[in-house]
């Protein structure tokens, strides 16, 4: 199967979610002799939780895939010692609710160390982190915890929408010279494959993706809300609202200019993730956007986000807390009745 990138005609595969991470894996390890990867049960036979490493101990060894106790704190700190030795460990915390654990290693050292040595050591870390509602794990084991992470400056933070994204963002992330936190949704791991490229593929951090065009109302989101949004806009587009949707991909860095530009056309934004509304990372997209183009903004900007609640472990529970089609298109309708409303009054 081939897929033309501008140009450029690229060979892809099918692959689910694991599959494009552990693909990223593999061509890391086999390109760079200082890659290595530590987490918990990501050693054959297992392969990880997830299976993401199935198979990579097996091919590369032990010495390079190497599974770890179950202790969090041992993980980053490990892998913050080898990154600034020279290496470029990629870490896995199982869980994100667990950076909780480890987030002194996290936030006053790996994020801090190229900043308090004058740019002289450079921290080549990767944290690779399963997230968010879906699955059943009940409160402990499924939040999405964006925000804290980019709060903290020196952390670059991603969050892959699709199988390609996710095999594209964690290359880039391992490459990098700063601590990456790649949050990888769960239900990412198990959806329907998707065309991936084969080989290297890299997908910038800091480069969003307009998935669908539009010229009424922007959607921007990130991860699975992606896909929520892209049927929210399919559901206007039936009321003869023309909706364009962004793919954040990468919240730190951030594309601002990819967003300004298309707010400035639409006049009109909702924001979308499925962490919590207070505090979450919609709340700085909605002031990034505000301070920026106050003057041409129709209505202020919309927010859509999960309860200020816990997740709960029930099904119906579950998936009331997650935000659906249905209020993305009752935030999209908002905005834009208040639009109109200004326009009569001031007609």
């Amino acid at each position: 199967m081939t897929a033309e990138t501008g140009s450029e005609t690229v060979e892809t595969t099918p692959m689910l979610g694991f599959q494009a991470l552990g693909s990223a894996l593999d061509d890391a390890l086999a390109r760079d002799p200082s890659v290595i990867l530590l987490g918990e049960d990501i050693a054959d036979p297992s392969g990880g939780v997830f299976k993401v490493s199935a198979g990579l101990s097996t091919k590369y060894g032990t010495d390079r895939v190497r599974a770890t106790p179950i202790s969090e704190q041992a993980i980053v700190g490990a892998a913050v010692g080898a990154a600034i030795a020279g290496m470029k460990p990629v870490a896995e915390i199982m869980l994100m609710d667990f950076l909780a654990v480890c987030m002194d290693q996290v936030s006053n050292h790996a994020a801090k160390l190229r900043y308090m040595s004058g740019g002289q050591t450079t921290v080549p870390l990767t944290i690779r982190c399963a997230a968010g509602a879906g699955m059943q794990f009940g409160a402990q084991h499924s939040e999405m915890l964006e925000a804290w992470l980019t709060h903290i400056p020196g952390l670059k933070v991603v969050v892959p929408s699709n199988p390609a994204d996710a095999k594209g963002l964690l290359t880039a992330a391992i490459f990098d010279p700063d601590p990456v936190v790649v949050v990888e949704q769960s239900l990412l791991y198990f959806a329907p494959p998707q065309p991936v490229p084969v080989g290297h593929h890299v997908v910038p951090l800091g480069s969003a993706a307009t998935v669908r065009a539009g010229n009424d109302i922007t959607l921007i989101s990130y991860g699975r809300q992606v896909h929520t949004a892209l049927a929210a806009a399919e559901a206007l587009a039936r009321e003869s609202v023309d909706a364009e949707v962004i793919d954040l991909r990468s919240l730190v860095p951030l594309d601002e200019s990819r967003i300004l530009e298309s707010v400035a056309r639409t006049k009109h934004a909702v924001v979308i993730h499925e962490a919590v509304r207070r505090g979450g990372f919609g709340a700085e997209l909605a002031a990034m956007i505000t301070e920026n183009l106050f003057d041409e903004l129709g209505a202020p900007v919309q927010r859509v986000a999960g309860p200020v609640t816990p997740i709960p472990f029930a099904k119906t529970l579950e998936d009331a807390f997650v935000p659906g089609e249905d209020a993305i298109v009752a935030a999209a309708r908002s905005a834009l009745a208040r639009s109109r409303a200004t326009a009569g009054t001031h007609g």
